[in-house]
């Protein structure tokens, strides 16, 4: 049960944490800065669940391979949303 918490909380954190980047393009307009400080706690905290939950080496690893994932994933899912959103499609 701890990996999927650590899971969810690391991926919340890097949503959060790409929602505030002036770059995003998932919303009209980028979160403030407490959303990147709440999303930085978050996986701050999910770290410490990976850690726990996995050891030293696995844990650093399951955190950064989340933190990997949910940043390449993200801007791939603006950019099929906004292509979507153009050729006319729900």
């Amino acid at each position: 049960m701890t990996v999927p918490c650590a899971l969810l909380l690391t991926l919340a954190g890097a949503v959060l944490i790409y929602l505030a980047s002036a770059r995003q393009r998932l919303r009209s307009a980028s979160l403030p800065l407490s959303a990147r400080m709440a999303g930085w706690l978050l996986v701050l905290a999910g770290t410490t669940v990976w850690l726990f939950a996995a050891g030293l080496g696995a844990g650093v690893a399951g955190a950064l391979t989340t933190l990997m994932l949910a940043w390449v994933s993200l801007p791939y899912l603006a950019w099929w949303r906004v292509a979507n959103a153009s050729a006319g499609k729900p």
